[in-house]
């Protein structure tokens, strides 16, 4: 399960883009507190702090508490806005969470054992379909990573969904098909040299 961070954040008053302005000349970004049947609470965190946390990867599937002049609220990040030019972050909108509550979240894939791939120690590549996984998840149990074995692949094997074992309680958000994390495929050059094969069989046969 991914650790809970701590973000410190002071609150603010004032909303609209002038408020907004004001702050982000203070160097802090403007931000919202949302959800659990609570009204929203205005905030606003340490330019730095965002960066640091945003651009660490994996934002938005991490739990935080976010500590406003000493009342920490259980969040995780809903969304962030950059500015288009200087790409910094602008504002950033956080949910309240609960220990029972349930969260679709985007989880970063990671890959293990490509040593133990025949396909990749005969030069296959492996191609990536997939760098995250949307999973349905208990907020108190948010998995650190989506973890594909590649032990045993072969060049043309697909790695699935349901070869993924999955902490207790997790499920993916496509529930209609088994879809494709990645592949493993052929290295060009036995890519032409099967080519090439193919079209001496095929000569012969004429």
């Amino acid at each position: 399960m991914a650790e809970t961070k701590v973000l410190k954040a002071q609150a603010r008053d004032g909303v609209g883009k002038g408020a907004a302005r004001e702050v982000r000349r203070q160097g802090r970004v403007p931000a919202v507190i949302y959800g659990d049947k609570k009204p929203p609470v205005t905030v606003s965190v340490a330019y730095k702090d965002a960066l640091k946390f945003i651009y660490a990867g994996g934002f938005k599937s991490h739990i935080l508490d976010l500590d406003v002049d000493g009342t920490v609220h259980k969040v995780i990040p809903r969304d962030y806005q950059l500015d288009v030019v200087m790409d910094q972050p602008i504002h950033i909108d956080f949910l309240r969470v609960s220990g029972n509550a349930t969260l679709h979240v985007d989880v970063h894939v990671e890959f293990i054992n490509e040593e133990k791939s025949p396909g990749l120690k005969r030069g296959g590549t492996l191609n990536v379909v997939r760098h995250t996984v949307e999973l349905i998840v208990p907020a108190n149990a948010i998995p650190e990573a989506v973890t594909v074995d590649l032990t045993g692949s072969e060049i043309g094997d697909s790695l699935h969904i349901s070869a993924v074992t999955l902490p207790k309680g997790v499920k993916p958000a496509i529930t209609d098909r088994d879809f494709t994390i990645a592949t493993l495929v052929a290295p060009s050059g036995l890519k032409s040299a099967d080519a090439a094969g193919e079209t001496e069989e095929a000569a012969s046969e004429e």
